[in-house]
């Protein structure tokens, strides 16, 4: 193949680790000489053809199916697209460490759920706004959230998992989705879940910039690894709270009424059994 008149040398094999000073996954490069290689594989470019496993996705600001009209309208008003790294090297071409330690080449189960990812939610960005109450005030904040992908990969117990951006704070957490669709967070440990899907990880997002205009209980968790001091009797006086399945999981759950919203979540520690934290809101229905 002639690249600038020239013809193309045959691509040079070149490793290395997919996360600087990260051991969890490391790869092998087919990288052609008419463009150089250098840093995180993000940042390498291959001039081989991508993405030979899997089906096409719809990027989702272009097709809503599959969220509830109130996710629909938060995307709507707070969503934007934003252009993702074209160089990024496709999971076709990694080779990830298995159980064992062992190079081998990327799966298919990996292939098609991190490319999947990259084509449905890829570029994705948006604002969730945030009532809490701090030292007796209340406060609305806004969290960032950047749907790109980063150049991690870890086996786990049932399959894989894969870092992506999540939310712009500073935290203890590194964001992630599993091959078996759940979206979940690490500190360094375990895999812990935190909602069965990335669609359920927007509703639930939907749910709490649409809270912001309501009054934060004092006590509530102010983020999801911190700990919670509602009083559980207060809850008890909400008996008309309904479930929201479509944003909720094991280890995150959203009840509402006409003036209460509810969201119940497992804590983001290593902890076993994790502990339950609480964040409520309500509103006048006047």
């Amino acid at each position: 193949m002639a690249v600038n008149g020239e013809m193309a040398k045959p691509p040079t094999l070149v490793r290395t680790s997919a996360f600087d000073g990260d051991p969890a996954v490391h790869v092998d490069v087919f990288v052609g000489t008419a463009r150089a290689a250098a840093g995180p594989v993000g940042a390498m470019i291959c001039g081989l053809d991508r993405g030979i496993y899997g089906e096409v996705h719809v990027h989702v600001l272009d097709d809503l199916d599959g969220l509830s009209p109130r996710a629909q309208a938060f995307l709507r008003r707070s969503g934007d697209r934003h252009p993702v790294d074209t160089d990024r090297l496709s999971t076709d071409y990694l080779r990830v460490q298995d159980r064992s330690g062992r190079l081998i080449t990327a799966p298919v189960e990996l292939i098609v759920r991190r490319e999947g990812f990259a084509q449905r939610f890829g570029g994705l960005r948006y604002w969730v706004r945030h009532a809490v109450r701090w030292d007796g005030e209340p406060y609305e904040t806004a969290r960032r959230w950047d749907f790109v992908l980063e150049d991690w990969i870890r086996w786990e117990p049932g399959g894989w998992s894969f870092g992506w951006a999540g939310e712009h704070v500073s935290s203890p957490v590194r964001y992630l989705v599993h091959t078996d669709g759940r979206f979940g967070v690490t500190l360094g440990g375990s895999f812990l879940e935190v909602s069965p899907s990335i669609y359920h990880l927007i509703e639930s997002h939907a749910l709490m910039d649409e809270t912001a205009a309501w009054e934060p209980v004092t006590g509530s968790a102010l983020e999801p690894w911190t700990a919670s001091c509602v009083d559980g009797r207060l809850l008890e006086q909400f008996g008309d709270l309904r479930l929201l399945p479509e944003a909720s999981g094991p280890c995150e759950r959203w009840l509402r009424s006409d003036a209460v919203t509810v969201r119940q979540i497992r804590r983001w520690t290593e902890d076993h059994p994790r502990p339950a934290s609480v964040q409520v809101w309500t509103r006048s229905t006047h």
